[in-house]
């Protein structure tokens, strides 16, 4: 153990992996090929939106601003996280530790509400399909965008201004892989109760007051899909909800399991595990569940690579 006495931790170790120590190379190699196969997905997502007219859609340019901000998220936590598979020994500054937790919570709160705005624009195409290019405007769009980010942005500075207020005297061992929430919090010195629970508070904002708003949207388009007479008309109304419902699920189950619940029930090895599930598989998945799936969007790439590979003089 290393112990830093009568002194402010000036940087933490990581030790996520640190039981598998024979298997870090192995580790390295397959997040590795995960991380470039999910940069090379969402930028085809991302490069097929932009360049296909056909989907400049409400719908594609918030699959377009998810696929950003997944390539973002990975970006704040994997990198580093292939160095340290290599590395000796795994360290971050105490700064390095409180501008990649920021970093991170920004991104992954204003990603349940870029989801909760989805589950929106769903239910406008679904229940209001006349008055939807009204509805869902180009600046509403921005809007919703630019308030989850917002959003995102508030709870991040406001928990870690919390956590890293707070005397780290003890142990600089941080049972993980990055500088999330529980584990850095179970370094403090003294744990202020009102911290934590503030803490725990604004969990409850993120995930539950998004999760609720899906749910209402996708209660009524439930209600609005099973009154359309025609079966192929129902099919097609689930088939383009079913992706985003697979995203949530995955994203709330796993994010719920990790903040919401009690931090007596803290284990450091189970965090580990379902944070490589959210921060290395879940992007990766995501784009293959949205795009794959997708007829419009398939032929829309098909016409992209026709337009690179031939373009016209």
């Amino acid at each position: 153990m290393e112990w830093v006495n009568e002194t402010l931790v000036r940087e933490f170790v990581f030790l996520g992996f640190s039981s598998l120590a024979g298997l870090q190379q192995l580790l390295f190699v397959v997040f590795l090929l995960v991380y470039l196969f999910t940069l090379g997905t969402n930028a085809i997502i991302i490069s097929t939106i932009v360049l296909d007219r056909a989907l400049h859609t409400p719908m594609y340019f918030f699959l377009a601003v998810l696929s950003c901000s997944e390539t973002c998220y990975t970006f704040v936590i994997v990198p580093k996280m292939l160095v340290d598979l290599l590395a000796q020994k795994k360290t971050i500054s105490f700064l390095g530790c409180a501008i990649q937790m920021f970093s991170f919570l920004f991104l992954i709160c204003s990603h349940s509400f870029l989801l909760a705005a989805m589950s929106y624009d769903r239910y406008v195409a679904i229940c209001n399909p006349l008055r939807y290019t009204v509805l869902m405007g180009h600046g509403v769009c921005v809007g919703l965008v630019a308030a989850a980010c917002f959003c995102g942005f508030t709870v991040s500075l406001v928990t870690t201004s919390l956590v890293f207020r707070l005397p780290f005297h003890s142990s600089n061992q941080l049972h993980h892989f990055f500088c999330d929430i529980s584990p850095v919090l179970k370094l403090a010195s003294h744990r202020s109760r009102l911290s934590q629970l503030v803490i725990f508070m604004l969990g409850v904002f993120v995930l539950v007051i998004p999760l609720l708003l899906i749910m209402v949207s996708y209660v009524r388009i439930i209600s609005a899909v099973l009154k359309i007479p025609s079966t192929v008309g129902r099919y097609k109304a689930f088939s383009t909800c079913a992706s985003h419902l697979i995203v949530v699920t995955v994203h709330y189950g796993c994010a719920s399991f990790i903040y919401l619940r009690p931090k007596s029930n803290y284990s450091s090895s189970q965090d580990t595990l379902i944070s490589v599930s959210y921060t290395i598989l879940t992007p990766l998945f995501n784009p293959m569940i949205y795009s794959l799936r997708n007829k419009e969007f398939k032929s829309a790439l098909r016409r992209a690579i026709i337009q690179t590979s031939y373009p016209v003089n």
